[in-house]
């Protein structure tokens, strides 16, 4: 009975230690796929979403301006046409 117990507490303590290493190494996993992630985005042509967020509301202002400008253009070759044909 003596010896069923101190195999039960020795497979015990095996079990903790290999939880204990798994655990580290999971750890580790976790940290070496963070910095390939990391060192990808780097290297990789990507922007933040915040820049993203700035050049788009650029380009809608510059789009709007365009649109406008192209309106007062119209109105003035509409002018002119009236001018130098009548």
């Amino acid at each position: 009975m003596q010896s069923q117990n101190r195999i039960f507490d020795d497979l015990a303590k095996v079990a903790g230690g290999a939880l204990s290493a798994l655990g580290g190494l999971k750890q580790e996993i976790e940290a070496l796929v963070r910095d390939r992630f990391e060192r990808f985005m780097a290297e990789g042509n990507f922007v933040r979403r915040e820049e993203f967020d700035a050049v788009a509301a650029m380009a809608a202002a510059a789009r709007t301006e365009q649109e406008k400008l192209a309106a007062r253009v119209a109105e003035l070759e509409k002018i002119l046409a009236r001018k130098s044909g009548g």
